[in-house]
């Protein structure tokens, strides 16, 4: 060709290796078939682009052989529909059956041994031209495996079904490690079983056991045997019972016996990537069934985590040695195995209870650790992305020669290769990104499986107001109750536990009771080691559960008699969001509730304001979730409600909400203030019926059971209070607001909204007419001021700095500042924020104002459902003692009291100077 070697020696020049590259583009171009199109033409009109068939010729001495030694290859590569697309399963095979025919066999399976060297060099194309995600490239390696075991073994099969007759046993191959896991690389020893189903006799001379180990020998063979064509791939039965030593084919019963008997923890971590790929399916699919116990324990293993990090001090000392741990990008420090261990390990753990886990896929069981919050987000993030720049760097040093190698090379140059091959601008840049990315993952590894036996340390029990009764407490929570024999992994898991239980505690406001409730809850689980490995693996359940033990006794108290609760709760994927009414409503219809059996409702609303409070435990100390905690259980109140109509009062029954359930701001402990408008009946009978309906909905929503009440419904707002009727026609209400209602009753409708029933629009229209007459009045500020001081008269304890509800400046004083302008502007709106929001619209408050009473106001609902969410009760009141008072202010992220006085103050403040602002001045006019 003219100029060829100018151009050859120029293209050369520029690779990553000249040399390697010169020679192959030479003997290509000795070789290159005569008819076909030059092979410059070839290489500069390249699919993927000349630097990717460049970059593979330069770091791939064995890819660039298969091309000079057939340069048919590069015109197959050369086609855009082989190099521009992945290919499945079905264009691989027939890719294969193009070439071979039905003589895949002949000559030792020359043709099977040529197609596999010649995907392997496609697929390290498009790897190294970087259009290849890990998993296609990972995936697509393990299709051609298993294409290869499936061929042999079929040959082999039939072969000796034909030589000695055929068994009525099954036969089936299971693929491990990884290319159990469909995640092979370009070196990768392929891990498998040999499974029979069962024993029996084919001839006088010859048993089931002895024709399927003559099957695995006869594979294993076409395996290992060298051929001119190619290699196949390095089959490592070593992972089977006993090993080694044991033999190659086993049946069902003696796989079972053995694991049953004497399986270990390496085993079941090998099991885990178990997968059928030939043979017999139903009999795959029977081993995975029956070993599943052995394979996911539903109480951990003794020393389980031990035994891992066990596993992996020995790798580290017996096969990588000192001088490459951190040059081993498969079994050193922070490398490829410590990743699969650490997901592994949650796997082992938590599978049997989550069958989300049970895969043998490493990246998708991380991503399913993710889900179920296993693992934190970023330490997901890091574990992920880490193992993919490990792979490529582990792919990038097998491409060269399909050698099974690491390690990192230390020579400047081959390492400056390797760095511009996985395209960083010098090997410095290289080795610092590999690096940092071990390191993210060493100290996950050892957060999970700690690297060294647990010690008990020495702990500060300073933090306890009774050391002596802590330190038994914790010594039992190690032992268990009685002095029965406690496993040697319970022991270790409860100390390895221990220290980081002792930190949370240490941040909790009272960490005597909440130790005492730590305990109720782990007697009441029962299952003691599988829950402290699972705290342990999941610090962050750990944290929930402290902080809720502290934060709420009702909570407390719930998930010690429910201990199922907390992870069926905190397992949900909408753990996190907001339930709408709609969605209550629906998952309150599945639950078979009827007039005659309440529980199921009452139940479900115990879970709910559980689930509510455990994500406001996590959150406490954010503004954000206070805010949203109103809206939340106002939407489950009402749909409580809304149901509970449904099954006893029918549609006739009108339910108006008031106050916050009225202005959808409901916090713990409230009861729902409501009232109930009926129709003008002209039959007493009618009438009676309504209101025996309405009282039984009162009797029955305030009836407590095991599982709680559904919501107490106070009603004492209507005409004549507790001495009138409980359900009144839109008459009886006309002419009570139009003669004898004092005007805190007609204020009171300000949070008036209909729920329920035919009569809401119509009493909303006649409420908003008395509310409007009322707010004419000449004297309305004085009076709303009256109002609030004979409030602080009757309710107050004679502490004002206590009273955060009723004091100067208190959570009342905010909501009649607003609503005393609302009636003074004619703003009907029941929220109190979006009042606030009007208010500012109209300029009735300026820009900063609305904003200082908002942030008021909220800090004060903050601190008031703090109170409440303890016992789930209706408490709007400091406690009086200070150590109390301290207690308070460190469940709500306070570290220094003197932050949370100076807050609370500040709040109450705010809200009073506003009062006196807007709303004393005018008093007379």
């Amino acid at each position: 060709m003219d100029g060829g070697d100018h151009w050859i020696r120029e293209k050369a020049a520029a690779s990553l290796n000249p040399s390697q590259v010169e020679t192959t583009l030479i003997q290509l171009s000795e070789r290159w078939p005569a008819n076909a199109l030059p092979v410059v033409s070839v290489i500069e009109q390249f699919p993927l682009g000349e630097a990717a068939l460049l970059h593979l010729l330069a770091v791939s001495s064995i890819c660039a052989t298969r091309l000079t030694q057939n340069p048919d290859t590069l015109l197959w590569l050369s086609q855009p529909e082989v190099c521009l697309a992945s290919r499945g399963y079905a264009e691989m095979l027939s890719e294969l059956h193009a070439l071979a025919g039905d003589s895949v066999a002949k000559q030792d399976f020359a043709a099977l041994r040529f197609w596999k060297g010649r995907e392997m060099t496609r697929v390290a194309l498009r790897e190294l031209a970087n259009v290849a995600p890990l998993e296609e490239t990972t995936g697509e390696l393990s299709q051609i495996a298993e294409i290869c075991i499936r061929r042999v073994f079929e040959h082999w099969n039939a072969d000796l079904r034909q030589r000695h007759g055929s068994p009525t046993a099954e036969f089936s191959i299971l693929a491990l490690g990884k290319l159990g896991g469909g995640e092979l690389n370009h070196s990768s020893d392929v891990d498998l079983l040999f499974l029979y189903s069962e024993e029996g006799q084919l001839t006088p001379h010859i048993s089931y056991h002895e024709f399927f180990n003559r099957l695995g020998k006869r594979i294993l063979d076409t395996f290992s045997t060298l051929h001119p064509a190619g290699s196949l791939f390095r089959v490592d039965l070593r992972l089977r019972p006993e090993g080694s030593a044991g033999p190659l084919a086993r049946s069902l019963d003696s796989m079972e016996n053995y694991y049953a008997g004497f399986g270990e923890t390496w085993e079941r971590l090998a099991l885990i990537k178990a997968r059928g790929i030939a043979g017999s399916r139903e009999l795959a699919y029977e081993f995975l069934r029956q070993h599943q116990p052995f394979i996911y324990p539903k109480s951990a293993t003794p020393d389980l985590l031990e035994e891992i990090a066990n596993i992996k001090r020995r790798i580290e000392r017996d096969v990588v040695g000192p001088e490459k741990l951190h040059r081993d990008v498969k079994l050193g420090i922070g490398a490829i195995r410590e990743i699969e261990f650490i997901v592994q390990a949650l796997q082992l753990i938590n599978g049997a209870w989550h069958p989300f886990l049970q895969e043998p896929s490493m990246l998708k069981a991380l991503r399913a650790l993710r889900e179920l919050n296993f693992l934190p987000h970023e330490e997901v993030l890091a574990l992920d992305n880490a193992y993919r720049f490990l792979r490529r760097v582990e792919h990038r040093l097998q491409i060269e020669a399909e050698q099974q190698t690491h390690t990192v090379p230390e020579e400047p140059e081959v390492l400056g290769r390797l760095a511009r091959s996985l395209r960083f601008s010098s090997a410095e840049d290289f080795t610092a990104a590999l690096q940092a990315r071990m390191g993210a993952v060493r100290p996950i590894f050892q957060r999970i499986i700690s690297e060294t036996p647990a010690e008990l340390a020495k702990i500060n029990l300073e933090i306890f107001n009774d050391p002596k009764r802590a330190a038994k407490a914790l010594g039992d929570l190690e032992r268990g109750p009685g002095s029965f024999h406690v496993a040697p992994r319970t022991r270790q898991i409860a100390r390895k536990l221990q220290p980081i239980l002792l930190d949370w505690l240490a941040k909790a406001a009272d960490p005597d009771a909440t130790l005492n409730q730590f305990i109720r809850f782990v007697e009441a689980y029962g299952l003691r080691s599988l829950l402290f490995e699972l705290l342990v693996a999941n610090p962050k359940l750990l944290e929930l559960v402290v902080k809720t033990f502290d934060a709420s006794r009702f909570a407390g108290d719930l998930l010690i008699r429910r201990p199922q609760l907390l992870e069926e709760i905190t397992r949900d994927p909408t753990f996190s969001d907001a339930r709408s009414m709609a969605e209550h409503l629906r998952r309150l219809d599945s639950l078979g509730a009827s007039a005659f059996h309440l529980d199921p409702v009452r139940a479900y609303r115990q879970r709910q304001v559980l689930r509510v409070m455990l994500r406001d435990v996590l959150n406490s100390g954010r503004p954000a979730t206070s805010k949203n905690l109103g809206p939340e259980l106002s939407d489950l109140a009402e749909a409580c409600l809304l149901f509970t109509i449904r099954l006893l009062a029918g549609k006739q029954l009108t339910v108006i909400a008031l106050g916050k359930f009225g202005g959808h701001e409901l916090s713990y402990g409230a009861d729902l203030d409501v009232l109930f408008v009926g129709l003008a009946h002209s039959s007493e009978t009618k009438a009676g019926e309504e209101v025996r309906a309405t009282q039984d909905l009162v009797v029955n929503m305030a009836q407590p059971t095991s599982e709680g009440n559904i919501w107490v419904l106070d009603a004492r707002l209507r005409p004549e209070g507790e001495k009138g009727p409980l359900v009144c026609p839109p008459e009886t209400y006309q002419t009570y607001y139009e003669s004898r209602a004092q005007l805190w009753e007609i204020h009171a409708l300000t949070r008036a909204r209909p729920v329920t029933g035919p009569l809401g629009a119509r009493f909303i229209q006649m409420a908003q007419h008395y509310w409007r007459k009322a707010s004419q009045r000449p004297d309305l500020f004085e009076q709303i001021d009256n109002m609030l001081e004979r409030i602080r008269r009757e309710r107050g304890s004679g502490s004002d700095f206590v009273e955060v509800k009723t004091g100067v400046g208190g959570m009342i004083e905010g909501e009649f500042l607003v609503q005393a302008l609302q009636m003074r502007e004619n703003i009907w709106e029941p929220n109190w924020e979006r009042a606030v929001d009007q208010l500012r619209e109209r300029g009735i408050l300026n820009n900063a104002e609305a904003a200082r009473v908002k942030k008021a106001y909220g800090l004060l609902r903050r601190y008031e459902s703090a109170l409440r969410r303890y016992e789930n009760k209706a408490v709007s009141s400091l406690p009086r003692d200070p150590g109390e008072q301290r207690e308070v202010s460190v469940r709500l992220g306070y570290d220094d009291f003197e932050a949370f006085r100076r807050d609370y103050l500040d709040a109450r403040e705010r809200i009073h100077a506003l009062y006196e602002q807007h709303v004393k001045p005018r008093r007379g006019d």
